[in-house]
Formats: structure tokens, sequence, C-alpha cells
């Protein structure tokens, strides 16, 4: 019962060590064989590695994409074009924290670049074709 203990808490053998969340990480699953598990490990390792970049770059391209938009649109409406810029400023700031959360909480890698890929795409057409009307 004392060396489980030790396994899965820290400190609990009197000790001044502990465990890294490194240690837990490299720990194989019961039923993997491990070179199965140094493929599942990898494939973890590039998930994570892909949400990042999609919180990093898609989260930047969304964010710009909304600047854009969002600041083209409201200075049609009418708005002036600093308080359109500001808002439209304001708002990409917010989005881009949002793709951040979002790009980890979703449920695989390939949603999490789709949920923060279309919403960007398709508000760069929007300041396009705002941009294009103007001209």
């Amino acid at each position: 019962m004392r060396a489980a203990l030790r396994a899965y808490v820290p400190f609990a053998s009197g000790s001044m060590r502990g465990f890294a969340m490194s240690d837990v990480a490299s720990i194989p699953e019961p039923g993997l064989r491990p070179k199965k598990a140094a493929v599942a490990m990898g494939r973890y390792r590039c998930a994570v590695a892909s949400r990042a970049l999609a919180a990093a770059f898609g989260g930047y391209a969304l964010s710009s994409a909304i600047a854009a938009g969002v600041g083209l649109a409201l200075a049609r409406s009418g708005s002036s074009s600093v308080d359109a810029v500001l808002w439209a400023t304001m708002l990409a700031f917010i989005a881009h924290a949002v793709a951040a959360l979002w790009a980890f909480g979703c449920a695989n890698a390939r949603r999490a670049w789709l949920g923060i890929a279309i919403p960007a795409a398709l508000l760069g057409a929007l300041a396009h074709a705002l941009r294009g009307a103007g001209a």
C-alpha cells in the first residue's frame, strides 16, 4: 500500500523528491508494447503542437480577419472611422483569446483548426468584399 501511495502522491515517502509530469507522461499504458506506447506518445505530442499552432497562428488570422471585416462593416454602416477601428480592434483581442481557448477545448485538433479557419476565411472574404466595394 505504501509503495502504491509513493507512486501517485508527491512527497509521500518522506523524501523531498516527488514526481514531475514528465515522469507520469513517460509511463506507457498497461496493455501497450513499448513501441506502440512511443507511437501513441508521438501522436499525442503532435496533437498538442497542432493545437498550439492553431491557437497562436490561427488565432492571429482570425483576429486580423475580425479586425478588418468588422472595422470595414462598421465604417460602412455610418460609424466614424476611429470608432470602427477601436471597436473592431477590441473585438479582435477578445476573439484571439477565445480562439486559444477553443483550440485546447476541442475534442481533436482537426475540429480546432476548422473552428478557427472557417470563420477566419469567411470574415476575410467579407473584408475583401467590403474593401473592393468601396474602391
